[in-house]
């Protein structure tokens, strides 16, 4: 699963990138002259997973990832705003969910924050670059209807009405997130990747001063992202890219001193994966811990088949008890005396934190 981070210029964008990679990902030299993005893959932090590691000591870990990828920026300044070229987006369109980073302090060159402005300055950015990409496949289409009888219905008059509705959408400045698509619509328009169908998640990049407060500025910014049905996550993106290149130990005693229970990177990476529509599953024991990704209302089977293929199809049934139930017991081996673990076939709806062993012949 791939997440695209965005924003204005100054935003920290790149910063926060820096903090959820750890600094383990060489930035581009020419990033800021419209060079190729910066892409880094990052564990999803699970405690989860931590507790089986420390029962098992097994040979290999392995957490659940996500690829997050920080665009190279195209936008110029003219007369002191953001100007946004037309391939500003391009590094981005293929990804599942975006980070829209919000500046929420004073800008290098004193300017004022103004958060809830800047965040509808992207939005509207977005529908203009998809409004963009209809108007550029509309001609195309088109010459596809060259030669087609007035009222004949084809793929091409079926993508062109449909075309002409999101078009409309767009220019009235509504989100594609609020359109009824039906089954055969979705699909048609899968390839096209609309920026303003993406799962997005804002994040207010605030100063040093404002980590724990309750500013003004912070209550205006989430309540314009609830109106926008848009998560939120305030964190302050140098601190986080510092307390990143610590070690664990050095990291725990740092945020233990300032009365924090984790890095905030640690609380939007796992924002990202839920906006994905992602659950994890765990398989534990001596030769590996794992925590494998599936999407929330896949079956026992699936589950299997992320596993491998042979394993879905040569499935009998899986024992299955939920992290929370084989903590509380004192383990795997436990719970299962205390009659905690289930035997489920393969259409058991796997919950997020289900632990499995997967009984299969092939």
């Amino acid at each position: 699963m791939r997440v695209g981070i965005v924003g204005l210029p100054s935003s920290g964008k790149t910063t926060l990138f820096k903090a959820l990679t750890r600094g383990t990902v060489k930035i581009e030299e020419s990033y800021g002259q419209g060079g190729k993005p910066n892409i880094g893959v990052v564990s999803v932090p699970d405690s989860r997973v931590d507790y089986f590691v420390e029962e098992y000591h097994p040979k290999k870990i392995t957490y659940a990832s996500i690829e997050f990828i920080d665009g190279a920026a195209k936008i110029a300044t003219d007369q002191g705003r953001a100007k946004f070229g037309s391939d500003f987006f391009a590094d981005v369109r293929q990804v599942d969910a975006l980070v829209h980073v919000v500046r929420g302090f004073t800008g290098p060159a004193g300017e004022a924050a103004s958060p809830v402005q800047d965040l509808q300055t992207l939005q509207d950015e977005l529908m203009i670059a998809d409004l963009q990409l209809v108007e550029n496949r509309i001609p195309r289409v088109e010459k596809q209807l060259h030669g087609v009888k007035k009222g004949s219905t084809t793929p091409a008059t079926v993508e062109m009405g449909l075309l002409e509705r999101i078009k409309s959408a767009l220019e009235e400045g509504q989100s594609l997130k609020s359109f009824e698509f039906t089954a055969e619509e979705e699909k048609m328009i899968r390839g096209y990747d609309f920026l303003t169908l993406k799962r997005m998640i804002a994040v207010l990049n605030i100063p040093e001063s404002e980590i724990g407060s309750e500013s003004e500025q912070i209550k205006a910014f989430r309540e314009a992202c609830k109106e926008s049905e848009i998560p939120v996550i305030e964190l302050c993106a140098e601190v986080e890219m510092e307390v990143s290149q610590l070690s664990d130990e050095e990291e725990a005693e740092f945020l233990s001193s300032m009365g924090i229970d984790e890095p905030a990177r640690n609380v939007l990476i796992r924002a990202c994966y839920k906006a994905l529509g992602l659950i994890s599953f765990l398989t534990a024991g001596e030769p590996e811990v794992r925590a494998w990704t599936i999407h929330a209302g896949e079956k026992a089977v699936d589950a299997a088949g992320t596993i491998h293929s042979d394993i879905a199809r040569g499935f009998i049934r899986a024992e299955v008890a939920n992290f929370k139930d084989v903590q509380a017991a004192g383990g795997w081996d436990a719970a299962k005396q205390k009659g905690i673990i289930q035997l489920q076939g393969k259409d058991y709806i796997v919950q997020d934190g289900d632990v499995m062993y997967i009984r299969f012949k092939v």
